[in-house]
């Protein structure tokens, strides 16, 4: 029964999932009144961050985060997976353990069989297992659209803290993941997918990106964020303007999932993707051979992506060769250089 269910033509919206766009976000975030100030907070509201940062003592600060999307894949236990992995990811772009996790639930309990729902949850616990996670506890609510997500707490040391606005001029950047996510999930609700496709995209966002950040813990690493909503450049972006320096991409480096411009040319674009090029169009300077296909990938609004990472230049190389020899499908993808500062040049 749980399998027998498209799970993705439950949503209204479709597609990735996605957040609120950058713009929209921004302009309600600015009519907020400024948060209380606490000597404590490494890292809160005023950047833009993956997650929150408190420190309790010399040697311990939490790392706290939230996320929660609308059915991505139709396979109810792979769904759970991709929820928890890219709930979880958050702590490990900071530089984080994640450590408890509760589980937040929207659920259309009297019209889909529950066994869909135990299976959600049920892939979510395997994930949270193979990632020394806690389950505590959590939160459901009866909804016409099935939601979930997860908040989870973890602990960094509150000097070994990555935020996206260290970035130095010099440094190399490295991307964990291939993009291409959100039009692949697009193109799953409009079953363009083969089943090889739906298997490597799912295998792609159930990934962990433990490996990537305990390894990346050993070098010089100057910054990082996790590539999700916002895509890429979105993300790119708040590096490029938090760190004030500019961002060089070589697009042809950037790893993309197989046939995804075809899949974008058929229509397959989601609109928080579309939303994302339009928020950034005007501080990336794309190069001239770049269609607007081509622009909308790099784009693209991702669920679970990979970490974006900006190391020094001198450790570049052996970071990429650390991460590749453990199986992470690391790239060199671009540079952090003096120039244009908060603008993205893309190559």
């Amino acid at each position: 029964m749980a399998n027998s269910i498209k799970l993705t033509s439950l949503s209204s919206k479709g597609g990735c999932g996605c957040k609120i766009g950058p713009a929209d976000l921004s302009q309600v975030l600015r009519s907020l009144p400024p948060t209380v100030q606490n000597p404590n907070l490494l890292v809160g509201l005023d950047t833009s961050d993956d997650a929150g940062v408190y420190k309790l003592n010399d040697d311990t600060a939490l790392v706290q985060t939230v996320d929660f999307f609308t059915p991505i894949v139709d396979d109810p236990y792979s769904f759970g997976q991709v929820a928890a992995a890219n709930a979880i990811s958050d702590v490990y772009a900071m530089g984080g353990t994640p450590i408890t996790a509760l589980n937040i639930v929207a659920f259309p309990i009297s019209s889909l069989d529950k066994s869909i729902l135990a299976e959600i949850l049920r892939g979510a616990g395997d994930k949270l297992a193979e990632a020394g996670v806690a389950l505590v506890g959590g939160h459901s609510i009866d909804d016409k659209e099935p939601k979930f997500g997860l908040a989870v707490t973890g602990t960094v040391h509150p000097d070994k803290v990555r935020t996206n606005t260290g970035a130095k001029p010099g440094d190399k950047l490295i991307l964990t993941k291939p993009i291409g996510v959100g039009i692949y999930s697009t193109s799953i609700k409009n079953d363009l997918l083969n089943e090889e496709e739906v298997n490597r995209v799912t295998e792609v966002m159930t990934t962990l990106n433990k490996t990537a950040s305990e390894t990346m813990g050993a070098y010089d690493v100057h910054a990082c964020t996790d590539v999700t909503g916002f895509g890429l450049l979105g993300h790119a972006s708040e590096m490029a303007q938090g760190s004030n320096v500019e961002i060089q991409i070589n697009a042809e480096q950037v790893p993309i999932l197989p046939r995804v411009k075809e899949l974008a040319e058929s229509g397959a674009v989601p609109g928080g993707t579309k939303n994302n090029f339009d928020h950034v169009k005007d501080i990336v300077t794309f190069s001239e051979t770049m269609d607007q296909i081509d622009k909308w990938i790099l784009c693209d609004a991702v669920t679970s992506g990979g970490l974006f990472i900006s190391v020094a230049n001198e450790d570049a190389d052996s970071l990429l060769t650390d991460l590749q020899g453990k199986g992470v499908e690391a790239e060199i993808i671009g540079e952090i250089v003096e120039g244009k500062n908060g603008q993205i040049t893309v190559q």
